[in-house]
């Protein structure tokens, strides 16, 4: 049940930065009202507060976060704008959402290697 409260996690918090920066963005350049910035604008101090939620630590979320981010932003360009994604672009999704895995569910504790820097 935790993962699927992290992974629902995740998704609402992309749904709230990617919209929210997606109404700026159309404000800005493509002439949409300035209502649809000011509610993109709150949508990006949510997006700041929904994170917060995560049961790990501030990095590992914002490192995980970052993958979702990549694979829910071509989705969002091909859902709204209609840019559908080519066969990089789906490539380069499903790599960094390897390492989202990686990154969230790898084995912790004693016997997982250690990097030291």
């Amino acid at each position: 049940m935790q993962i699927l409260w992290g992974l629902a996690l995740f998704i609402v918090a992309g749904v709230f930065e990617i919209g929210g920066g997606w109404l700026v963005w159309q404000t800005l350049r493509e002439g949409k009202p300035w209502s649809w910035a000011l509610l993109g604008s709150v949508m990006l101090l949510l997006y700041g507060v929904i994170p917060t939620f995560q049961v790990s630590h501030f990095g590992r979320i914002y490192a995980v976060y970052g993958g979702f981010f990549i694979a829910l932003s071509l989705l969002w360009g091909w859902w709204c704008d209609g840019n559908r994604p080519d066969l990089w672009d789906v490539a380069g999704g499903a790599i960094a959402l390897v390492g989202v895995l990686l990154i969230m569910y790898g084995p912790r504790g004693a016997t997982a290697p250690f990097v030291e820097l």
